[in-house]
């Protein structure tokens, strides 16, 4: 197995086509064709971290947060940061990032939460935009089926809860081919009018390249035609934070209580308590005040997150209880959840969970 064949499996679980614009994830460092002795899965990539990868023999750390965030001028080694590079680069340990791909992914890190409080009814509470795309071709008719099965097999026709959807219209195509031109049907520097569908098919963006794939080999003429566009609808699946359920509502000080216990965290700075149950809960972990808007908007009546400042608490207006659980608190499941992921995928050798408290904040 080489380290490709790792990025492929998280990038099922969560594409990189999703991460937010600001992010850097991917491999940070090393080279995708080398072959793993071992994965190391951590929440930070420190100093401590890939030493723990020297001694445990794994030549990749799989990491939730990127250790090269902005870019890096120099390596001296007089950051921490290029201190992690220097020494992964000396050790040949390659480095990946996952961060924000797996924040909207639909089972990722929010979804992580809910399920760690025991949620119902979860959805997406920042649907990401322009994430559904659309393909339309033109081929011949006695074609269409077979184009058409080649394109859902690659992924294409799904949106929402159906399946092999696509939009068909009947009519008649021509072309004119010259000297250098080789046609399928029809003879060159001839005028030839084919009977042909024009099938449109929806797709998910990060499908792009292996949709295109199966076009290119399914259709039957020397030239393809086609076009792709992107669509205004709201992908369900991909997107920011999550709302959900607790199974009986609770009083503010006791859902409180509970999600401390829940989220395993040492304090919990919140909004002053509302008279009214608590039942429907956003969750966005990492730091979410850019969620509150939305989770008022879904009449959340509590919203999970962290890095909350002093002004962010005055939002919550008595609509809604604002809950800091702690940055590190509302991610570190992530790992344990990675290391089960990439278990069941590559059962050749042990996915190592990093012992390492990545942790820079302590409590008094």
């Amino acid at each position: 197995m080489i380290i490709q064949d790792v990025i492929n499996h998280l990038h099922n679980l969560a594409p990189l086509a999703y991460a937010e614009d600001f992010d850097n994830v991917g491999l940070l460092v090393g080279d995708k064709n080398n072959k793993v002795s071992g994965i190391l899965v951590t929440l930070d990539t420190l100093e401590a971290v890939v030493d723990e990868a020297i001694e445990k023999k794994c030549n990749l750390i799989v990491s939730f947060h990127p250790i090269i965030f902005s870019g890096l001028k120099k390596l001296t080694g007089k950051t921490y940061v290029e201190r992690v590079v220097i020494k992964a680069i000396q050790h040949q340990i390659a480095i990946f990032s996952i961060h924000t791909a797996l924040d909207n992914a639909y089972n990722g890190v929010n979804s992580i939460i809910c399920n760690q409080l025991e949620l119902t009814h979860k959805k997406i509470l920042i649907p990401q935009s322009g994430t559904i795309k659309k393909l339309q071709t033109y081929v011949p008719t006695a074609n269409a089926e077979a184009l058409r099965s080649a394109l859902f097999s690659a992924g294409a026709g799904a949106l929402g809860n159906y399946e092999s959807c696509s939009f068909n219209v009947e009519g008649q195509g021509t072309y004119l081919g010259n000297e250098h031109a080789n046609p399928v049907i029809g003879k060159k520097g001839e005028l030839h009018t084919e009977n042909e569908t024009a099938i449109s098919v929806t797709f998910q963006k990060h499908l792009e390249p292996q949709l295109l794939k199966a076009l290119f080999a399914a259709h039957p003429y020397e030239e393809v035609a086609y076009e792709i566009s992107t669509l205004e609808n709201t992908n369900q699946k991909i997107g920011m934070g999550m709302i959900g359920e607790l199974k009986t509502a609770m009083k503010t000080e006791d859902c409180l209580k509970y999600i401390k216990t829940k989220m395993n965290t040492a304090c919990i700075r919140h909004s002053k308590s509302l008279n009214k149950p608590i039942q429907r809960i956003a969750v966005l972990g990492g730091s979410g005040s850019f969620a509150i808007s939305a989770a008022k908007a879904a009449n959340a009546d509590l919203l999970v997150t962290s890095d909350l400042k002093y002004h962010d608490f005055f939002t919550a207006e008595n609509d809604i209880v604002l809950a800091d659980i702690g940055h590190y608190e509302s991610e570190q499941f992530t790992k344990s959840f990675l290391v089960d992921y990439l278990s069941k995928k590559i059962t050749n050798f042990a996915i190592i969970l990093s012992k390492t408290n990545t942790n820079p904040i302590k409590y008094l």
